[in-house]
């Protein structure tokens, strides 16, 4: 499993809040978004403005998209897994599905092979905007060269290696098991 990149995104893996609820975030995405956001990818709220949009390789981040419900100009509920690009509903009617726990345990493929010795270490995103608009899927990964260095906060803190049969440290995609170290509503310390 690990020896092949088949990324999926950010996957929840569990929740020490014991809370497994995605918040349902009204009028979340705009009616024409220009651009793709797939499930298990990571997202933000945008400039203070109530809706959210994926982050870039560094941004501080809220969580994973789950999915939206909107209303189309025909009059047409629709359910998807992921938002299609341009896509236009009718006004109010959008409603995204995020994780927004700070707590969550995620489960993530690195773009590389990844050691023991990079638990509690920080890293952050590769392939952001990688994904299909068949499954509706992310295929983002976590950058496993991109460790951040004294001083600095990456996105994500590895924690363990997802307990899979066929995942090993040292192998060439290792799947391991995240948090967000670099939380969108929490202060960072920057203390001495």
């Amino acid at each position: 499993m690990s020896a092949i990149s088949a990324p999926f995104g950010l996957r929840p893996a569990f929740f020490p809040t014991g809370l497994e609820r995605a918040q349902a975030l009204a009028n979340g995405i705009p009616s024409g978004y220009a651009s793709n956001i797939l499930k298990g990818q990571p997202v933000e709220y945008y400039a203070n403005n109530g809706v959210i949009q994926p982050v870039t390789s560094t941004e501080a981040f809220s969580g994973s998209f789950q999915g939206v419900e909107w209303t189309d100009t025909t009059g047409r509920r629709r359910v998807s897994n992921y938002w299609p690009a341009s896509t236009t509903a009718i006004a109010g009617s959008i409603v995204a599905y995020f994780y927004n726990d700070q707590q969550i345990v995620y489960e993530i493929q690195a773009d590389g092979s990844m050691a023991q010795t990079s638990v509690g270490n920080e890293y952050n995103f590769t392939n952001l905007t990688a994904g299909s608009t068949t499954t509706g899927l992310s295929q983002c990964t976590l950058g496993s060269a991109t460790a951040v260095g004294s001083g600095n906060n990456g996105q994500m803190r590895v924690v363990d290696l997802a307990p899979y049969v066929d995942n090993a440290w040292g192998d060439a995609y290792t799947i391991v098991r995240i948090q967000i170290s670099k939380p969108q509503f929490i202060a960072i310390s920057n203390a001495i």
